[in-house]
């Protein structure tokens, strides 16, 4: 091969090399903003509802079960929890972020100069959804409002159409994560960290409320029994959001279960068992 033939494909080669660390960091970068999902060889959760399903980072579904959860304790229902949730897409791809717009903070990007709290406070995702929750209900006709003007009406963007874009996801996501739709999440979570009992009452408390947990005699799992179904299912949904972060091997409830899988993603399926509680299982 003649001198220019060789440098010709020296400087291709080159370009190539460029052009895919392009993509590689193009990828990384929109991954990193919540804009695309995990491929389905990589650890992620699924919301599937009749209509569509929908795929998290086990992060993002850790935070949306967070704030599903606390809209559960705030009675605001799958609409409430559908404009949060459209509101946490828009403004931060369901991350918890530690800087923003200005002073803007949090999954919300609430702001302290505009008396949502100090950063400490907004940082704390608990607090945060409370704050959204409490301003959300404040809104005249929130509960049968267009999803994308009353979310504008609460966080008084600068982009005032764009959590409209968010609203069929969000939706989705509600109805999985408030027990609307029964055993809709599953996760893959490769990590194996130790049981963690202590961690997800004290979580659950913060999410959902006054909860009665205890120890069920017979199998030794923890028990969670409630009156609501659709309050059960979600607290069976947040201990498969956060199952790979607390050491939970097994969720089980109203005859159905889901076991924990570090190598694939685990389906719910029959457990011929009739419990009116939320039973969870811990390495």
């Amino acid at each position: 091969m003649s001198t220019a033939g060789k440098r010709f494909l020296g400087v291709l080669g080159a370009g190539l090399v460029l052009i895919l660390t392009g993509a590689i960091v193009a990828i990384a970068w929109l991954r990193e903003q919540g804009q695309i999902p995990p491929l389905p060889v990589e650890q992620r959760c699924v919301a599937t509802t009749p209509d569509r399903s929908v795929v998290l980072t086990v992060d993002q579904a850790h935070w949306t079960a967070i704030v599903s959860g606390v809209g559960v304790r705030h009675g605001v229902g799958v609409h409430g929890v559908t404009i949060a949730m459209a509101t946490v897409y828009q403004e931060t791809g369901i991350r918890n972020l530690d800087h923003g717009d200005r002073d803007s903070l949090g999954l919300f990007q609430q702001r302290p100069s505009q008396d949502w709290g100090t950063p400490a406070e907004i940082m704390d995702p608990w607090y945060s959804s409370d704050q959204f929750y409490a301003a959300l209900v404040k809104v005249p006709g929130w509960s049968t409002g267009d999803v994308n003007d009353t979310a504008q009406a609460v966080q008084r963007s600068g982009h005032p159409e764009a959590y409209r874009k968010h609203e069929d996801n969000s939706r989705a996501l509600a109805e999985v994560f408030t027990g609307a739709v029964p055993a809709g999440l599953t996760c893959f979570d490769e990590r194996s960290e130790p049981g963690d009992r202590t961690g997800f009452e004290r979580d659950v408390q913060r999410t959902f409320g006054t909860v009665d947990i205890h120890t069920d005699t017979a199998t030794g799992r923890l028990a969670i029994p409630g009156s609501d179904p659709s309050r059960s299912w979600a607290i069976a949904a947040y201990a498969v959001a956060n199952a790979g972060r607390l050491g939970i091997t097994e969720v089980e409830y109203a005859g159905q279960s889901w076991t924990a899988n570090q190598r694939a993603l685990p389906t719910w399926h029959a457990s011929g068992a009739t419990n009116d509680a939320v039973l969870i299982s811990f390495r």
